[in-house]
Protein backbone atom coordinates (compact mmCIF):
# COMPACT_ATOMS: atom_id res chain seq x y z
CA UNK A 1 0.00 0.00 0.00
CA UNK A 2 0.99 3.42 -1.07
CA UNK A 3 0.70 6.72 1.07
CA UNK A 4 -0.66 9.64 0.09
CA UNK A 5 2.99 11.28 -0.84
CA UNK A 6 4.30 8.26 -3.24
CA UNK A 7 0.92 9.28 -4.91
CA UNK A 8 2.26 13.02 -5.79
CA UNK A 9 -0.49 14.29 -2.97
CA UNK A 10 0.99 17.89 -1.70
CA UNK A 11 2.66 17.68 1.74
CA UNK A 12 0.09 20.03 2.61
CA UNK A 13 -2.84 17.90 2.01
CA UNK A 14 -1.73 14.72 3.06
CA UNK A 15 -0.69 15.80 6.38
CA UNK A 16 -4.42 17.73 6.75
CA UNK A 17 -5.78 14.13 5.78
CA UNK A 18 -4.15 12.01 7.96
CA UNK A 19 -5.60 14.87 10.59
CA UNK A 20 -8.71 13.57 9.97
CA UNK A 21 -7.75 9.90 10.47
CA UNK A 22 -6.93 9.39 6.24
CA UNK A 23 -3.61 7.92 7.14
CA UNK A 24 -3.90 5.56 3.68
CA UNK A 25 -5.25 5.86 0.30
CA UNK A 26 -8.15 3.24 -0.84
CA UNK A 27 -7.49 1.40 -3.83
CA UNK A 28 -9.48 3.64 -6.51
CA UNK A 29 -7.54 6.60 -4.55
CA UNK A 30 -3.87 4.19 -5.48
CA UNK A 31 -4.86 4.06 -8.61
CA UNK A 32 -6.62 7.16 -9.88
CA UNK A 33 -4.25 9.52 -8.07
CA UNK A 34 -0.99 9.20 -10.14
CA UNK A 35 -2.85 8.65 -13.59
CA UNK A 36 -4.79 12.20 -12.55
CA UNK A 37 -2.01 14.23 -11.72
CA UNK A 38 -0.58 13.68 -15.12
CA UNK A 39 -3.42 14.77 -16.59
CA UNK A 40 -4.89 11.90 -18.34
CA UNK A 41 -8.40 11.74 -19.41
CA UNK A 42 -9.86 9.32 -17.14
CA UNK A 43 -12.63 6.89 -15.87
CA UNK A 44 -12.84 5.83 -12.35
CA UNK A 45 -15.27 3.25 -11.53
CA UNK A 46 -15.36 1.36 -7.55
CA UNK A 47 -18.25 0.97 -5.58
CA UNK A 48 -19.81 3.34 -3.38
CA UNK A 49 -17.84 4.51 -0.17
CA UNK A 50 -14.08 3.80 -1.21
CA UNK A 51 -13.03 7.30 -1.39
CA UNK A 52 -13.61 8.36 -5.57
CA UNK A 53 -14.18 12.12 -3.97
CA UNK A 54 -11.00 12.41 -2.97
CA UNK A 55 -9.16 10.18 -6.02
CA UNK A 56 -10.23 13.40 -7.91
CA UNK A 57 -9.91 16.55 -5.27
CA UNK A 58 -6.81 15.60 -4.39
CA UNK A 59 -4.94 15.38 -7.86
CA UNK A 60 -6.92 18.17 -8.89
CA UNK A 61 -6.73 20.41 -5.72
CA UNK A 62 -2.32 20.04 -6.31
CA UNK A 63 -2.67 20.96 -10.08
CA UNK A 64 -4.69 24.98 -9.46
CA UNK A 65 -2.58 27.72 -10.25
CA UNK A 66 -3.05 29.76 -6.87
CA UNK A 67 -2.63 33.04 -8.28
CA UNK A 68 -5.30 32.68 -11.14
CA UNK A 69 -8.40 34.14 -10.15
CA UNK A 70 -10.84 32.27 -12.65
CA UNK A 71 -12.53 28.38 -12.33
CA UNK A 72 -10.24 25.99 -13.16
CA UNK A 73 -11.63 23.06 -12.19
CA UNK A 74 -15.31 22.45 -12.94
CA UNK A 75 -17.10 19.78 -10.94
CA UNK A 76 -20.79 18.19 -12.09
CA UNK A 77 -23.09 16.31 -10.52
CA UNK A 78 -26.73 14.96 -11.48
CA UNK A 79 -28.30 16.32 -8.17
CA UNK A 80 -28.05 19.42 -6.31
CA UNK A 81 -27.46 17.64 -3.35
CA UNK A 82 -24.57 15.70 -4.28
CA UNK A 83 -23.08 19.02 -5.76
CA UNK A 84 -23.57 20.76 -2.49
CA UNK A 85 -22.10 17.68 -0.59
CA UNK A 86 -18.77 17.84 -2.95
CA UNK A 87 -18.43 21.67 -2.37
CA UNK A 88 -18.59 21.32 1.48
CA UNK A 89 -15.73 18.34 0.80
CA UNK A 90 -13.57 20.45 -1.28
CA UNK A 91 -13.83 23.32 1.02
CA UNK A 92 -13.03 21.56 3.80
CA UNK A 93 -10.03 20.09 2.08
CA UNK A 94 -8.71 24.09 0.95
CA UNK A 95 -9.89 25.54 4.21
CA UNK A 96 -7.85 22.82 6.25
CA UNK A 97 -4.23 23.18 4.43
CA UNK A 98 -5.15 27.12 4.36
CA UNK A 99 -4.99 27.35 0.62
CA UNK A 100 -6.10 30.48 -1.12
CA UNK A 101 -8.89 28.97 -3.26
CA UNK A 102 -12.37 29.54 -3.44
CA UNK A 103 -15.25 27.22 -3.90
CA UNK A 104 -19.02 28.00 -5.13
CA UNK A 105 -21.62 25.76 -5.56
CA UNK A 106 -24.41 26.71 -8.47
CA UNK A 107 -27.45 24.34 -8.26
CA UNK A 108 -30.88 25.23 -9.83
CA UNK A 109 -33.55 25.60 -7.19
CA UNK A 110 -31.11 28.17 -5.04
CA UNK A 111 -31.25 32.15 -5.29
CA UNK A 112 -29.43 32.70 -8.48
CA UNK A 113 -28.85 36.50 -7.77
CA UNK A 114 -26.63 35.27 -4.38
CA UNK A 115 -24.73 32.87 -6.43
CA UNK A 116 -23.68 35.58 -8.95
CA UNK A 117 -22.34 37.21 -5.97
CA UNK A 118 -20.17 34.48 -4.70
CA UNK A 119 -19.06 34.55 -9.03
CA UNK A 120 -17.78 37.88 -8.35
CA UNK A 121 -15.43 36.74 -5.74
CA UNK A 122 -13.64 34.92 -8.46
CA UNK A 123 -13.50 30.97 -7.52
CA UNK A 124 -11.27 28.65 -8.99
CA UNK A 125 -13.44 25.58 -7.99
CA UNK A 126 -17.16 25.48 -9.11
CA UNK A 127 -19.67 22.65 -8.48
CA UNK A 128 -22.75 22.23 -9.39
CA UNK A 129 -25.54 21.09 -11.96
CA UNK A 130 -25.39 21.29 -15.64
CA UNK A 131 -28.19 23.44 -16.67
CA UNK A 132 -27.55 26.19 -13.70
CA UNK A 133 -23.58 26.09 -15.32
CA UNK A 134 -25.52 26.79 -18.79
CA UNK A 135 -27.51 29.75 -17.57
CA UNK A 136 -25.23 31.66 -15.81
CA UNK A 137 -22.50 30.97 -18.60
CA UNK A 138 -25.65 32.31 -21.13
CA UNK A 139 -26.13 35.52 -18.81
CA UNK A 140 -22.29 36.12 -19.22
CA UNK A 141 -21.81 35.75 -15.40
CA UNK A 142 -19.95 32.63 -15.75
CA UNK A 143 -16.31 32.29 -17.68
CA UNK A 144 -14.73 28.87 -18.49
CA UNK A 145 -12.49 29.81 -20.70
CA UNK A 146 -9.29 29.32 -17.87
CA UNK A 147 -11.32 25.82 -17.12
CA UNK A 148 -8.63 23.09 -17.20
CA UNK A 149 -10.27 19.79 -14.92
CA UNK A 150 -13.44 18.55 -15.87
CA UNK A 151 -14.89 16.28 -13.51
CA UNK A 152 -18.09 14.30 -13.75
CA UNK A 153 -19.21 12.62 -10.84
CA UNK A 154 -21.87 9.91 -11.21
CA UNK A 155 -20.79 10.18 -14.80
CA UNK A 156 -23.21 7.18 -15.84
CA UNK A 157 -26.08 9.81 -14.87
CA UNK A 158 -24.86 13.08 -16.37
CA UNK A 159 -24.54 11.00 -19.67
CA UNK A 160 -27.79 9.64 -19.47
CA UNK A 161 -31.02 10.69 -21.16
CA UNK A 162 -31.98 12.78 -19.16
CA UNK A 163 -29.16 14.92 -18.58
CA UNK A 164 -26.99 14.24 -21.79
CA UNK A 165 -27.82 17.38 -24.02
CA UNK A 166 -27.02 20.12 -20.67
CA UNK A 167 -24.18 18.09 -19.84
CA UNK A 168 -22.88 17.87 -23.62
CA UNK A 169 -23.53 21.70 -24.05
CA UNK A 170 -21.50 22.50 -20.95
CA UNK A 171 -18.41 20.39 -22.65
CA UNK A 172 -19.00 22.48 -25.29
CA UNK A 173 -17.81 25.95 -23.49
CA UNK A 174 -14.68 24.47 -22.60
CA UNK A 175 -11.44 24.71 -23.72
CA UNK A 176 -10.37 21.74 -25.75
CA UNK A 177 -6.67 20.90 -24.22
CA UNK A 178 -9.08 20.87 -20.71
CA UNK A 179 -8.62 17.21 -18.82
CA UNK A 180 -11.72 14.99 -18.07
CA UNK A 181 -11.61 13.02 -15.07
CA UNK A 182 -15.58 10.53 -14.64
CA UNK A 183 -16.32 8.82 -11.81
CA UNK A 184 -19.02 6.50 -11.34
CA UNK A 185 -19.72 3.47 -8.87
CA UNK A 186 -20.94 1.49 -11.61
CA UNK A 187 -20.11 2.57 -15.08
CA UNK A 188 -22.32 0.79 -17.40
CA UNK A 189 -21.50 -0.42 -20.71
CA UNK A 190 -23.68 2.77 -22.45
CA UNK A 191 -22.09 5.06 -19.98
CA UNK A 192 -18.41 3.79 -21.04
CA UNK A 193 -19.84 4.16 -24.80
CA UNK A 194 -20.71 7.58 -24.69
CA UNK A 195 -17.89 8.82 -22.46
CA UNK A 196 -15.21 7.46 -24.93
CA UNK A 197 -17.23 9.24 -27.36
CA UNK A 198 -16.52 12.35 -25.89
CA UNK A 199 -13.18 11.56 -23.99
CA UNK A 200 -11.71 8.61 -25.10
CA UNK A 201 -10.58 7.90 -21.67
CA UNK A 202 -8.81 5.35 -19.84
CA UNK A 203 -10.47 3.05 -17.31
CA UNK A 204 -9.51 2.23 -14.09
CA UNK A 205 -11.94 -0.02 -12.33
CA UNK A 206 -11.48 -1.26 -8.97
CA UNK A 207 -13.45 -3.96 -7.00
CA UNK A 208 -13.34 -3.71 -3.49
CA UNK A 209 -15.29 -6.61 -1.69
CA UNK A 210 -15.05 -5.00 1.32
CA UNK A 211 -16.80 -2.10 1.32
CA UNK A 212 -20.10 -3.62 -0.33
CA UNK A 213 -22.85 -4.21 1.16
CA UNK A 214 -26.31 -5.73 -0.04
CA UNK A 215 -28.57 -3.20 -0.20
CA UNK A 216 -32.47 -3.65 -0.46
CA UNK A 217 -35.36 -0.71 -1.80
CA UNK A 218 -38.74 -1.06 -1.33
CA UNK A 219 -41.35 1.80 -2.55
CA UNK A 220 -44.67 2.37 -0.79
CA UNK A 221 -47.27 5.31 -0.65
CA UNK A 222 -46.49 7.46 2.74
CA UNK A 223 -49.98 5.66 4.33
CA UNK A 224 -48.56 2.20 3.60
CA UNK A 225 -44.89 3.52 4.82
CA UNK A 226 -44.91 2.57 8.60
CA UNK A 227 -46.48 -0.74 8.26
CA UNK A 228 -43.83 -1.78 5.37
CA UNK A 229 -40.86 -0.26 7.86
CA UNK A 230 -42.39 -2.80 10.18
CA UNK A 231 -42.58 -5.59 8.10
CA UNK A 232 -39.17 -4.99 6.76
CA UNK A 233 -37.57 -4.77 10.39
CA UNK A 234 -38.77 -8.04 11.34
CA UNK A 235 -38.27 -10.05 7.80
CA UNK A 236 -34.50 -8.34 7.11
CA UNK A 237 -31.54 -8.22 8.75
CA UNK A 238 -31.65 -4.02 8.49
CA UNK A 239 -28.44 -2.24 11.03
CA UNK A 240 -29.89 0.93 9.01
CA UNK A 241 -32.02 2.33 6.70
CA UNK A 242 -33.48 5.67 5.41
CA UNK A 243 -37.18 6.84 4.88
CA UNK A 244 -37.70 9.09 2.30
CA UNK A 245 -41.41 11.29 2.20
CA UNK A 246 -42.11 14.12 0.25
CA UNK A 247 -42.47 16.81 2.83
CA UNK A 248 -41.17 17.81 6.24
CA UNK A 249 -44.67 17.92 7.75
CA UNK A 250 -45.06 13.91 7.43
CA UNK A 251 -41.31 13.29 8.09
CA UNK A 252 -42.07 14.29 11.41
CA UNK A 253 -45.09 12.15 11.16
CA UNK A 254 -43.26 9.16 10.44
CA UNK A 255 -40.62 9.84 13.10
CA UNK A 256 -43.74 9.43 15.63
CA UNK A 257 -45.49 6.33 13.97
CA UNK A 258 -41.86 4.49 13.96
CA UNK A 259 -40.99 5.44 17.33
CA UNK A 260 -44.44 4.42 19.00
CA UNK A 261 -43.76 1.11 16.80
CA UNK A 262 -40.46 0.80 18.83
CA UNK A 263 -38.32 1.73 16.23
CA UNK A 264 -35.40 3.92 17.12
CA UNK A 265 -35.68 6.99 14.51
CA UNK A 266 -34.73 10.35 13.84
CA UNK A 267 -35.57 13.26 11.06
CA UNK A 268 -33.65 14.95 8.91
CA UNK A 269 -35.18 17.53 7.78
CA UNK A 270 -33.82 20.64 5.12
Amino acid sequence: MSTFRELGVPQQLAAALEKRGIKEPTPIQEAFIPAAGGGENLVGAAPTGTGKTFAYLLPSLARIDMNLRAVQLLILAPTHELAVQIADAARTLVQAVELPLTVQALIGGANIKRQIEGLKKKPQIVTGSAARILELSRMGKLRLSDMQILVLDEFDRLLGKQLADDVRAVIRLLPQNRQALLLSATAPTAAIRAADGLFAPRIIRVEDAQTTCENYYHRAAFRDKIKAVQKLTRRLPIRRGIVFVGRGFDAERAVEKLRYEGIRAVSLLG
